[in-house]
C-alpha cells in the first residue's frame, strides 16, 4: 500500500523486452534504498513495481503484460522523468490517501494552464471509471495523490499547487499526455457492497446502511 506522497522523482534508464512483457531498470535518484530489500514494492508512475534487484543506484522490475497494456510504462521513452514512492510502513504518516498501486485505467490530459501559482489541469477519463470520481474526493495521477475540483461527465479538473509542482514530474505535463489513475478504493468498496448479494437491491444508500457495514 501507499500513500500517494511523492518520495522522489527518477528516471527509467534501461528497458528489456522478454517477449509480451519487459524489465526496466530505474535510477531512483534521492528516494532512499537503504532499507529497500529484492522482494519490496516501489510505486513508479502510481504502478506497484516489486524490485527484483538492487544495483545501487536503483532498481531492476519485472513488468507483465497485462501492466503494460493498462498503464503507460509501455510508453516511456529512456530517460523519462517518474514519480517513485515506497510502500507503506507502520511509521509512514499518511498524508495522501490509501493507494493500492494498482492502475484503474489512463487518463488524457484537455487542459493544462497556470492559475496563479498553481496549474490547472483537465483529465477525461474512461466511461467506466467517471462514477467513481467525486467532487472533491481523492483520486491518484501517475502516483500523486490528489484532490478533484470538479467533475463533469467524463472529465474532471485539478488544482496543482507549487510544492507538488516542484516535487513531481507534474510540473511536465502537456496537453494529450496519457497518465495512469487509480480511483479512490473506498468507492470500490462502495461499488461492491451495493452490487453484492448481501445489499438488498431495493435499498439506496443512506446512514444505516453505511453503518451497518462499518462505514
Amino acid at each position: 500500500m501507499f500513500t500517494g506522497i511523492i518520495q522522489a522523482i527518477g528516471r527509467l534508464a534501461q528497458r528489456q523486452s522478454t517477449g509480451t512483457d519487459a524489465r526496466l531498470y530505474v535510477q531512483t535518484g534521492t528516494l532512499d534504498l537503504n532499507t529497500t530489500r529484492v522482494g519490496d514494492s516501489i510505486a513508479v508512475n502510481g504502478v506497484c513495481l516489486t524490485a527484483i534487484t538492487l544495483p545501487g543506484d536503483g532498481f531492476w522490475a519485472d513488468i507483465s503484460a497485462e501492466s503494460l497494456a493498462h498503464t503507460t510504462l509501455g510508453e516511456l521513452s529512456m530517460g523519462s522523468q517518474v514519480n517513485l514512492e515506497q510502500a507503506l510502513t507502520p511509521q509512514t504518516h499518511l498524508g495522501g490517501h490509501i493507494v493500492s498501486g494498482h492502475v484503474d485505467g489512463v487518463g488524457t490530459i484537455t487542459q493544462c494552464y497556470d492559475d496563479g501559482r498553481s496549474i490547472r489541469l483537465h483529465i477525461h477519463v474512461p466511461e467506466n471509471l467517471a462514477k467513481y470520481i467525486a467532487q472533491k474526493g481523492s483520486i491518484c495521477v501517475n502516483g500523486i495523490s490528489l484532490t478533484v475540483n470538479s467533475v463533469q461527465d467524463a472529465e474532471f479538473t485539478l488544482n496543482i499547487v507549487p510544492h507538488t509542482i516542484s516535487m513531481t514530474t507534474l510540473n511536465k505535463v502537456k496537453v494529450g499526455q496519457r497518465v495512469n489513475l487509480e480511483v479512490d478504493i473506498i468507492a470500490r468498496y462502495l461499488e461492491r457492497l451495493l452490487l453484492g448479494e448481501e445489499a438488498p437491491k431495493a435499498v439506496g444508500i443512506n446512514e444505516a446502511f453505511l453503518q451497518m457495514h462499518g462505514f
